[in-house]
C-alpha cells in the first residue's frame, strides 16, 4: 500500500549537489548562480575564487562537493564536466524587530537560500 520508489530524477550522466540553509537572499546568491551557469567546472571554480562577493565561497563550496559526487558516486570524468544547471530558492526567514523611536518597531529580515547545482558530463567533439 505505500508509495512507489521514485526514479533517479537526473540522466546517467549527471550529479547534484544541494545547499539548503545558506545564509543570504536568493536574489543575490543568484547573481553568483548566474555567472557560473554552462561553463566548464574548472573555470567556474576560477571564476568562483575571484569572487568578491560573500556568498561565492559557499557557491564554490557546493559546486565542489557537485564535482565530488559525479567522481566518487556516478564515475564520471572531472575533465569533461560542465555545470548544467545553477538554481537559487527561498529558504526561511528570521524576523527581527529593532527598537526606535516614540516606542515604535522597525522589522528586520534576514533571508535564507536553497543552492541546487547539477554537473554534466558531456562528449567533446574533435
Amino acid at each position: 500500500m505505500g508509495k512507489q520508489s521514485a526514479k533517479r530524477k537526473l540522466a546517467d550522466n549527471e550529479a547534484l549537489a544541494l545547499a539548503t540553509m545558506l545564509r543570504g537572499s536568493p536574489q543575490k546568491l543568484n547573481l553568483v548562480a548566474a555567472s557560473i551557469r554552462g561553463m566548464k567546472v574548472e573555470k567556474a571554480l576560477n571564476t568562483l575564487s575571484f569572487n568578491r562577493r560573500r556568498i561565492a565561497i559557499e557557491v564554490k563550496k557546493v559546486l565542489e562537493s557537485a564535482i565530488a559526487n559525479a567522481e566518487n558516486n556516478h564515475n564520471l570524468d572531472v575533465d569533461s564536466l560542465i555545470v548544467a544547471e545553477a538554481t537559487v530558492g527561498k529558504a526561511l526567514t528570521m524576523k527581527r524587530f529593532r527598537a526606535r523611536a516614540r516606542g515604535r518597531a522597525a522589522k528586520i529580515v534576514k533571508p535564507f537560500s536553497r543552492l541546487r547545482i547539477v554537473v554534466r558530463e558531456v562528449e567533446e567533439t574533435a
